[in-house]
């Protein structure tokens, strides 16, 4: 096995062992006004939309997480099925690896082959060239494109990358790739600036991926010799980058630390077009099976489309007009950010 599969491997054996199904983080400190009298019903109809121009039964979907291994692509076969049963997109792990090791493409393209009409997003690393981004794009059949920015990550990594000039490539694939691309973060979250930076060089989409569910910081310091903890608390809070993304008027993807159903109405009422759930769908498959998977996702579809009617609401487009409210800690942190 080589040292990039290894890795995928290390990373899957380490998001299960960190793993807290009920981790405390931004989306508790942060409440809505709910309407007694709601006058509505409850109608999975209220939760379909569209995403990269093809229709989804919901409007959050699995994010990135694996690929590139003889785990992985179980794993990903599964993913792919359960997102085609379920009809919604399917993000999958970071693909650079195929930059190297082409061998490993059937590690990814198992969900396209399982999903063969659904939404799948590819993703890559901010330094992989045109070229071999639109490459990976075309052999996924990939309906967009996430690029990640893990900064934090590959200081913490043992083998990563000190070498944070992005931008001028970043520019290139925005020229280059013939689907939409997602600037992604791996969940210490997009800051204002970056999205404003980026934003002005014609990027449209942004993936937040704030703090409160996986921290690769304490994933890779378990791989390193070196204690690099104090890495782990340098990320932002997932509401508050909401709350900056939707300052720059932008659309972006609410990710990082989404437990439930709640969670994503709140990310939905934060201004997200979308949400995105990683490792707590990832769990639930591996720790029990993928059927298991399958059904809470169908669940999910139904709990969310309730969580509309509680509060009034019989489609997806006023959510961000819903009254929000926040405790004093981050209320706090938002009044010194603005």
């Amino acid at each position: 096995m080589s040292i990039r599969s290894r890795r995928k491997e290390d990373h899957l054996e380490l998001a299960h062992t960190f793993y807290q199904a009920e981790q405390i983080n931004s989306f508790d400190q942060m409440h809505l006004l709910r309407p007694a009298l709601p006058e509505t019903k409850v109608n999975l109809n209220s939760i379909k939309t569209t995403m990269f121009g093809k229709k989804v039964n919901a409007p959050f979907f699995i994010n990135a997480m694996t690929g590139g291994s003889a785990k992985s692509q179980i794993i990903n076969q599964n993913l792919g099925k359960i997102a085609g049963q379920t009809k919604i997109a399917l993000a999958l792990g970071s693909a650079s690896i195929l930059v190297e090791e082409h061998d490993q493409l059937a590690s990814f393209l198992v969900a396209r082959e399982a999903n063969p009409t659904g939404v799948i997003i590819a993703n890559v690393n901010a330094k992989t060239t045109p070229q071999d981004a639109q490459k990976i794009v075309t052999e996924l059949q990939a309906d967009a494109l996430q690029v990640h920015l893990n900064a934090v990550q590959e200081i913490a990594m043992p083998e990563g990358e000190r070498d944070f000039h992005w931008l001028d490539n970043l520019k290139l694939l925005r020229q280059k790739i013939t689907v939409p691309i997602i600037i992604k973060e791996v969940g210490f979250g997009l800051d204002r600036g970056t999205i404003h930076q980026l934003k002005n060089v014609g990027f449209e989409y942004f993936d937040l991926a704030g703090s409160g569910g996986t921290n690769f910081a304490q994933i890779e310091n378990a791989r390193n010799q070196s204690d690099l903890s104090y890495l782990e608390n340098l990320g932002l809070p997932t509401v508050v980058a909401a709350m900056m993304a939707q300052q720059e008027q932008t659309n972006f993807i609410v990710s990082g630390g989404v437990r439930n159903p709640l969670d994503i109405f709140k990310g939905l009422c934060l201004g997200g077009k979308y949400v995105g759930i990683s490792n707590v769908f990832l769990q639930a498959m591996v720790q029990n099976t993928p059927e298991f998977l399958l059904q809470m996702i169908q669940n999910w579809q139904e709990e969310l489309a309730a969580l509309l009617a509680i509060f009034g609401q019989t489609d997806l487009k006023n959510l961000a007009a819903i009254k929000q409210y926040y405790d004093l800690p981050l209320q706090n942190i938002i009044q010194q950010l603005n």
